[in-house]
């Protein structure tokens, strides 16, 4: 199924695309007599319009491209940055501005982040008035099932509208493509009113999640989205909604929603949920079913990959941009016997797969081994902890691991899904809502919580000393264990917002700035010049 799902999600049918670009007054040539007249006659083509969105959303929401929601949501924050390497990476200063916080209007990266997010709604809503038209018993389908599915494009509106919020915050809400033609800004609070009600409206018509469910919107899914974004609540609406955090986290949890395995549980294995066969696993909830057998590569070598030389520690034939590296204090944040710190990153010494044979440097260090150090700054070599920015060369920074294409001799090689939800997520959300309702402090359901995912991270020999408590699980503690187990999972940004971190904290080379607005971005220059109705946010100059 995960293959039938990538492979009509992956064709971009002109139907989906009516009515996402304005219309003038032109003559026309006709080259195709389709439209959404003559399309939807049956479930595959159904599908298309439906799963159209998913296509475009992994460009913003997946490590795949450079200007998206997780770009943003990643460099802004503490664990990862794009440091410029010698003669690479400074990209007008780009990512600079954002590692220290000092993003304006004008970013051109900014500009791409909206334009992508909001053609994506785009998208949605044009499936959305394209399907309500359709006659499904003639397509060979039935009421209840047209109900469910105008329901899955709902729900995919409103996890659009709540990473929208997420970045800016104050934003139109808009659900026929093209009116009005320049909509007025709503507020925050309004957006999450209308989010949550869009999930609540619709949630209990999605299908359980399942195998068949796999690169869809389930019913597990559906709840996720109200686990998260009640957990944010205070934030984003100006009211704690702690409970309803709890209750649809147990939804989740307690398999109301369905479940890939027969039940909702952690994978045993923390490379798990990010291998190549990870549509199986037992945690995942929420994903792109990407698949390279399907046309349809989960490319991250981009961001997180080193130059061609690399492909050769892993014997994977893609390569990156040698761009994405881990902030020294957050590799620093792992216990040396903490698994993950050994799984997840390529440091020190690089070899060629299943040899001893060194993998050779081709930059700074050209001709000598590579050696990732845990430091960005010139001259790098056996330091910790220091440099900044600007500072960097090939070896600098722990490096990206988390997920595994396996070989290029694999079976599965490169069939990995990037993961959206994970059950491992509910656990922490149900955990956090427990400590606040409680005052902050760690009630023993919480600890167990907590320490149910933790526990995979560490040899059964160390945990007894690693296991957490009630006394020595506190909300710090809780915000830096969320940090180790999401690292590169694009969640950072909005947790260090959530836990009154993101513009007081120091880390690395960023210096807090104490100002509050900056945990809104700036709607971008030119979108605010050609919609009048667009209010600036708060802070930020035109």
């Amino acid at each position: 199924m995960k293959k039938y799902i990538n492979k009509i999600a992956a064709i971009l049918t002109p139907a989906a695309l009516l009515g996402t670009v304005a219309c003038m007054d032109l003559d026309e040539t006709i080259y195709s007599e389709l439209s959404k007249d003559n399309f939807y006659n049956n479930k595959v083509e159904i599908m298309q319009g439906v799963l159209r969105p998913f296509t475009h959303m992994q460009a913003w929401l997946a490590p795949t491209g450079q200007s998206g929601y997780y770009y943003h949501g990643e460099l802004a924050a503490d664990q990862v940055a794009w440091p410029q390497k010698g003669r690479h990476g400074y990209d007008g200063g780009d990512h600079i501005r954002l590692h220290y916080h000092e993003w304006t209007a004008q970013e051109n990266r900014l500009r791409s982040a909206w334009s992508l997010m909001w053609a994506g709604l785009g998208y949605v809503n044009s499936a959305l008035q394209d399907l309500q038209d359709v006659d499904f018993v003639e397509a060979g389908l039935t009421e209840e099932d047209k109900q469910s599915i105008l329901a899955e494009v709902k729900v995919m509106r409103a996890y659009h509208y709540m990473r929208i919020m997420d970045m800016w915050g104050n934003v139109p809400i808009v659900t026929t493509v093209g009116e009005p033609t320049n909509p007025p800004t709503a507020s925050r609070e309004e957006v999450f009113a209308f989010v949550e009600q869009e999930l609540l409206d619709n949630v209990e018509l999605l299908q359980p999640l399942s195998q068949e469910m796999v690169g869809r919107v389930s019913k597990a899914a559906g709840y996720a989205m109200l686990s998260e974004l009640y957990l944010n609540a205070e934030k984003w609406a100006g009211t704690a909604m702690w409970d309803k955090c709890i209750e649809y986290s147990d939804k989740v949890i307690d398999g109301e929603g369905g479940s890939l395995n027969g039940s909702m549980e952690l994978d045993p294995d923390i490379l798990g949920p990010f291998n190549n066969t990870n549509h199986l696993s037992s945690e995942n909830i929420f994903q792109f079913a990407f698949s390279r057998q399907g046309g349809f590569t989960f490319s991250w070598g981009g961001f997180y990959f080193g130059y061609s030389n690399m492909s050769e520690a892993l014997d994977v034939t893609f390569s990156g941009w040698n761009a994405f590296v881990v902030i020294p204090s957050a590799f620093d944040a792992y216990d040396e016997n903490d698994l993950r710190k050994e799984e997840w990153f390529l440091f020190g010494p690089q070899y060629k797969y299943g040899t001893t044979d060194p993998i050779i440097a081709t930059e700074e260090y050209d001709g000598q081994p590579m050696v990732y150090v845990n430091s960005i700054r010139r001259n790098s070599e056996g330091a910790t902890g220091e440099g900044s920015m600007t500072e960097g060369e090939e070896n600098s920074g722990a490096r990206f691991n988390k997920y595994r294409s396996g070989t290029k001799e694999d079976e599965n090689y490169q069939e990995n899904d990037y993961i959206i939800y994970r059950l491992t997520e509910i656990y922490f959300n149900k955990a956090e809502a427990l400590m606040r309702q409680n005052g902050g402090a760690a009630p023993q359901e919480a600890v167990d919580l907590i320490n149910a995912s933790r526990s995979r991270a560490f040899t059964a020999a160390d945990w007894a000393t690693e296991m957490y408590t009630t006394s020595s699980l506190t909300l710090d503690e809780l915000l830096a264990e969320r940090g180790r187990e999401f690292i590169f999972e694009g969640k950072r940004r909005t947790d260090l917002i959530r836990f009154g971190k993101f513009t007081t904290a120091n880390w690395w080379d960023h210096e807090p700035s104490n100002d509050a607005n900056m945990e809104l971005f700036p709607i971008p220059h030119v979108q605010t010049a050609l919609n009048p109705n667009l209010v600036q946010n708060p802070g930020y100059a035109e």
